[in-house]
C-alpha cells in the first residue's frame, strides 16, 4: 500500500493505492490519523494518474474518471458504489432512486450509509446524491465540499 498527500483546489487530499488500485481518497488526512507509514509515502504512477485526473476535473476539463478502482466494502456497499458510477456528471440521483436501482427500494438509509463509507469519494461520486425533496443531504467530507463538487458540474 502507498499513499500520497497533496494540496489541491479542494484542499489537502491523500489517495492510497495498492497493487496498481486506487483503494482511498481523504480530505484532509482525517482518516488516515495514525494509519500511514512515512516510508509508503510514494507518488506512485498510478496515483500521479489520480492526482492528474482528479485537477483536470477540478479545472472543469474532464467528466469523466478512468482509474482502476478497489474500494474495500461489503456486497451491499459494493452494489451503492456500483450504482454511483452510473449518475453521469452533472446529474443528481436521491437516495431513494439508487435504493431503488439496486433493486432495495425501502433501503434509502442504508444507501446513505454506504455513501458516508464510499472510501473513494469524487471518483465514484456520491456527492452526486441528494435527499428526495432536492436538499443536499449530508456528506462524509462536509457540505461544503459536496457543494463545491455540485459547482464544478453546473449543478
Amino acid at each position: 500500500m502507498y499513499y500520497y498527500t497533496k494540496q489541491t483546489p479542494l484542499g489537502l487530499i491523500t489517495i492510497k493505492e495498492q497493487r496498481g488500485f486506487i483503494t482511498s481518497l481523504n480530505f484532509d488526512n482525517y482518516k488516515n490519523a495514525g494509519k500511514v507509514l512515512p516510508d509508503k509515502n510514494f507518488l506512485t504512477e498510478t496515483i500521479n494518474q489520480a492526482f492528474s485526473q482528479l485537477e483536470e476535473y477540478i479545472e472543469g476539463e474532464r467528466e469523466e474518471f478512468d482509474l482502476p478502482l478497489n474500494p474495500k466494502g461489503t456486497p451491499f456497499q459494493q452494489k451503492v458504489w456500483s450504482a454511483l458510477l452510473t449518475i453521469p456528471y452533472g446529474e443528481t440521483r436521491s437516495y431513494k432512486d439508487i435504493s431503488v436501482q439496486i433493486g432495495k427500494p425501502d433501503s434509502s438509509r442504508a444507501v446513505g450509509r454506504a455513501n458516508h463509507e464510499n472510501p473513494i469519494p469524487i471518483f465514484i461520486p456520491c456527492h452526486r446524491v441528494i435527499s428526495s425533496d432536492g436538499t443536499l443531504g449530508g456528506y462524509s467530507e462536509g457540505l461544503d465540499i459536496k457543494t463545491k463538487l455540485l459547482q464544478i458540474e453546473g449543478k
